[in-house]
């Protein structure tokens, strides 16, 4: 049993073939995802994808590269499908300083936010961060996020930055970056995060593992990803398999 705990099967890149690559995940093992919906596009189409498929899950939020589009309506919104069944989690929130679409000021404000509807309504949040650290790390201490906690997705940091996310009851999840022969950080940090607060995803179509990098990354891959993590931990795939799962469905709250 695998946990894919973030994807975007709803992406235009898998518009030619979504059922087939569904299937493949099924095929690999694949029991449980999560599909993200971050924006006015995605929200929608996250949500259908989780009513067709009793093994999808969603998360809605607003990406911080769309911070700026984001309205008022936009959060009441999101507040309004959070009593949805299948909808687990808030996200992915956070902050992006790579891409400069959403100034700093706005994407905080937004970040914000979605942390204090998060603690209104009781979800855990999935964190986006990319160059931000710091900011990030700041804002959800002083938001007080540990309430809900949640998943660093796509975990990018260093183990201090990791130790502290720790303390603040979010999980560390690893995706593709794990399995290149370059990606000395991550793996260390992997090494050290404690079994129980491990998590994996393949963040697909983005961020394909080894050996398929460079090429359109998909939801079965995600045992790529488990079979890095268990070479790292000394563990066995299926052991991974079983902690990884357990850990998401205890993290977002499914049964």
């Amino acid at each position: 049993m695998l946990f894919d705990t973030h994807t975007h099967l709803d992406s235009y890149k898998f518009d030619e073939d979504r059922e087939e690559v569904i299937e493949r995940a099924r095929a690999a093992g694949v029991d449980l995802m999560i599909n993200i919906g971050f924006d006015r596009e995605t929200i929608p189409t996250t949500m259908a994808l989780a009513e067709k498929y009793e093994f999808i899950y969603a998360a809605v939020g607003w990406h911080p590269v769309e911070s700026i589009h984001m309205k008022p309506e936009d959060l009441e919104w999101i507040e309004g499908l959070c009593s949805h069944k299948k909808v687990v989690a808030i996200g992915e929130i956070g902050l992006d300083y790579h891409w400069d679409t959403s100034p700093k000021d706005v994407q905080q404000r937004v970040f914000r936010e979605q942390i204090r509807l998060a603690r209104k309504v009781g979800k855990p949040i999935v964190i986006h961060n990319r160059d931000a650290h710091e900011d990030i790390l700041r804002i959800l201490k002083e938001e007080k996020a540990s309430e809900v906690g949640g998943v660093m997705h796509c975990f990018s940091g260093s183990l201090e930055t990791a130790k502290q996310c720790l303390d603040m009851n979010f999980y560390i999840s690893f995706g593709g970056p794990v399995t290149y022969k370059n990606a000395k950080v991550p793996k260390e940090v992997l090494a050290q995060v404690p079994l129980d607060r491990l998590l994996i995803e393949t963040d697909s179509p983005y961020l394909t593992p080894h050996p398929y990098r460079g090429k359109r990354n998909e939801t079965s891959y995600v045992a790529l990803i488990a079979q890095a993590a268990a070479e790292i931990k000394g563990k066995t795939v299926e052991e991974i398999a079983l902690i990884t799962t357990s850990n998401g469905k205890k993290c977002f709250g499914i049964e």
